[in-house]
């Protein structure tokens, strides 16, 4: 699950056990859903495996070729319509890959999968890298007519489950989503969406000169309770001085109209989407974190990256009573969690961290030594390195 919060290019790492190849060897990521400067894939994935040595390029949907952070990036002109986007995108970004001629190509979309036969059809190297859970996330359209979601979310999953046996390897976000295919593909990593140490931290606002601010970084949708937010804000005293600052764009665009005609959007301040050093200086301006989701398949078994980008930054967190966030939080002992449709229980929580501020920064420090300790990405990165070494071995360089 991808996020508005993006880490900047992380310093220079040992993690890698693998040393940087004799010969770059090239290596191609493929999206046509993703932005070109995704967390997930730019940030942690390609600039990983380029400071390991290889020749990286991605191709995503951007209106330029530019070469960032030594990773080239190919621009594939962006489509309209999501139908579109799915076939004209598709072939556009496989036309590109081909072009490259890489040694491996690794892709992050489900709807790219068959490009990535076409390439093992060309007996190059293929990784998927598995995000989400698609049949949970493909059963949870809310564009798709509710009696045909499950039954399309079951087609998609046998498709994926079955071409996957044909790759060369396959990434998957989280352990659900691994153990759907450790028994079809024996080079199957879970790579989890952990934060990258920032290359040039904002510098730590001490707690006592930090505003009674809230934050929500990320996407604005229903599935991210949103709404809930703002109607939490809006069940605080009238006295009570607080403020939730949101950063992120709306999807579909017409959410944020939704969102701000209820009560308590008087206490938003919406910022729009801000670039990932605004953001690392949001979070250090506040005392709380909202980390709160519907309860879908996908969410239940999976702690987003805003989560422990929250805790890196040293704040508590408000998070959703879910399996996967349950642990993390009472591991870290980092917040609080509480039912992501009681619009009451996230207001208490909301002025219990602000009344306590004693607590609160605690619990926030708590939180950033996890991550330090636990969460971070250097242990996912021995992992993805690892794997391509495990699939460089079996060709001849």
């Amino acid at each position: 699950m991808s996020s508005i919060t993006q880490p900047l290019l992380p310093k220079a790492s040992t993690a890698g056990t693998m040393s940087a190849p004799k010969k770059a060897l090239r290596i191609v990521h493929l999206t046509s859903v993703h932005p070109p400067f995704d967390g997930r894939i730019f940030y942690r994935e390609c600039t990983s495996i380029a400071r390991a040595g290889y020749d990286v390029t991605l191709i995503a949907r951007h209106d330029r070729d530019e070469f960032v952070n030594g990773i080239q990036v190919k621009g594939v002109p962006v489509t309209r319509g999501r139908f579109e986007r799915m076939l004209k995108m598709t072939w556009a970004v496989y036309r590109e890959a081909v072009r490259q001629d890489a040694d491996l190509y690794h892709f992050h979309d489900p709807e790219l999968i068959p490009a990535g036969l076409l390439l093992r059809f060309k007996k190059k190297l293929v990784v998927y890298d598995a995000h989400e859970d698609v049949p949970a996330d493909v059963s949870a359209k809310r564009y798709l007519p509710k009696p045909l979601r499950g039954p399309i979310g079951w087609l998609a999953g046998t498709f994926e489950k079955g071409a996957s046996r044909y790759f060369s390897g396959v990434v998957a976000a989280t352990p659900k989503i691994g153990r759907r295919f450790r028994f079809r593909v024996a080079n199957t990593a879970v790579i989890r969406n952990y934060p990258s140490p920032m290359a040039d931290p904002v510098p730590v606002n001490p707690w006592q000169e930090r505003t009674p601010l809230i934050v929500y970084a990320g996407v604005l949708c229903d599935d991210r309770c949103i709404g809930e937010m703002v109607k939490a804000m809006g069940l605080l005293p009238s006295d009570f001085p607080a403020t939730l600052r949101i950063a992120g764009k709306p999807s579909p665009p017409s959410y944020l109209r939704e969102v701000s005609l209820l009560r308590g959007w008087e206490r938003v301040d919406y910022l729009g989407l801000i670039k990932p050093p605004e953001v690392a200086q949001l979070l250090n301006d506040a005392r709380v974190g909202l980390c709160l989701c519907q309860p879908t398949p996908g969410y239940l078994e999976s702690a987003p990256t805003k989560l422990f980008e929250y805790m890196q930054a040293g704040i508590p967190v408000i998070a959703s009573d879910f399996p996967a966030f349950r642990a993390v939080v009472d591991q870290s002992r980092c917040g609080l969690l509480v039912n992501s449709a009681d619009t009451r229980a996230i207001a208490d929580s909301i002025e219990y961290l602000l009344t306590h501020p004693g607590e609160a920064r605690q619990m926030g420090e708590r939180g950033r030594q996890a991550v330090a300790q636990a969460f971070h990405w250097e242990t996912e990165e021995r992992k993805l390195l690892d794997l391509y070494d495990r699939l460089f071995k079996t060709i001849t360089v």
